[in-house]
């Protein structure tokens, strides 16, 4: 049994949340904005048996410290490594944490061995067309401070997705997440924390996907929103050598709705890079 480290780093905006377990090259990971560490439950002890695997908790988030104002997330994440003494890692990061991570990676190009991104767009990509179909409900719910409607909604948008209605997605995995997102709403993380962040990356990911110098795998779920699908072949065609995986029956969290498909592709990923 691989023991599990767990700990919270002091910031000055409160107290960070994480664990670390296995031995090898670090691997980092970042989780979505609407779900916490635990979305890697199912892919952590696969992981560990391969790397020294980080994660943790935003500020926020699971069980690290309520946001008090903006923030600066790839800091904060930065904050998290130089605690641990980490300096070569492979970076992944889902939805928000991979834009988090790609934000890192060009600010810190010597740090990083390889980088995952997963159902991410890259800070500075504008969106077209129609928003995902319950979002300004969603954002009325939250202004209105109706906690189990608002957190109902984002989970109907972020993990059922576009074409599935709940009943189609497991239910294990939608009530976990619930679960997850109920935090950061009832918080108010989203508006406190990350409407204006604190010292955004300038220039954006997006003016400079050309720049980023390690080896890139770009994953999505077939299931996901269009225009996160328009971001990911965006970044596969101006991140040189990046490769592309779409995950079949899956909307934009892959590694929580298929972590055993997952595991494989990042370990053959991962285990390509010398």
């Amino acid at each position: 049994m691989i023991q599990t480290k767990k700990g919270y780093l002091k910031l000055e905006d409160g107290q960070l949340y994480y664990e670390m377990a296995g031995k090898g090259k670090p691997l980092v990971l970042s989780h979505a904005a609407f779900l916490d560490s635990r979305m890697f439950d199912a892919i952590w002890e696969p992981l560990i048996k391969h790397f020294c695997v980080i994660r943790y908790d935003m500020l926020g988030f699971g069980q690290s410290s309520p946001a008090t104002g903006p923030l600066n997330r790839r800091e904060d994440l930065g904050k998290l490594l130089n605690h641990l003494e980490v300096t070569d890692a492979h970076l992944l990061g889902c939805s928000n944490g991979g834009q988090i991570s790609l934000d890192l990676a060009l600010e810190q190009p010597h740090r990083f061995k390889s980088l995952t991104l997963v159902g991410a767009t890259p800070s500075g990509f504008e969106l077209r067309g129609e928003p995902p179909r319950y979002m300004f409900e969603m954002f009325d719910a939250m202004q209105k401070g109706d906690i189990d409607h608002s957190n109902e909604l984002q989970i109907r948008i972020w993990l059922d997705g576009e074409t599935r209605d709940p009943e189609q997605v497991d239910s294990t995995l939608r009530k976990k997440a619930l679960e997850m997102n109920r935090i950061p709403v009832s918080q108010s993380t989203f508006f406190i924390a990350d409407v204006q962040p604190v010292n955004p990356l300038d220039p954006t990911a997006i003016t400079r996907l050309e720049s980023v110098n390690c080896p890139t795998l770009v994953i999505t779920g077939v299931l996901d929103h269009p225009e996160v699908q328009r971001a990911a072949d965006e970044m596969v065609k101006r991140i040189p050598d990046a490769q592309k995986i779409i995950i079949p029956s899956s909307g934009h969290v892959p590694s929580y709705e298929q972590p055993e498909t997952f595991v494989k592709l990042l370990l053959d990923f991962l285990g390509s890079i010398h």
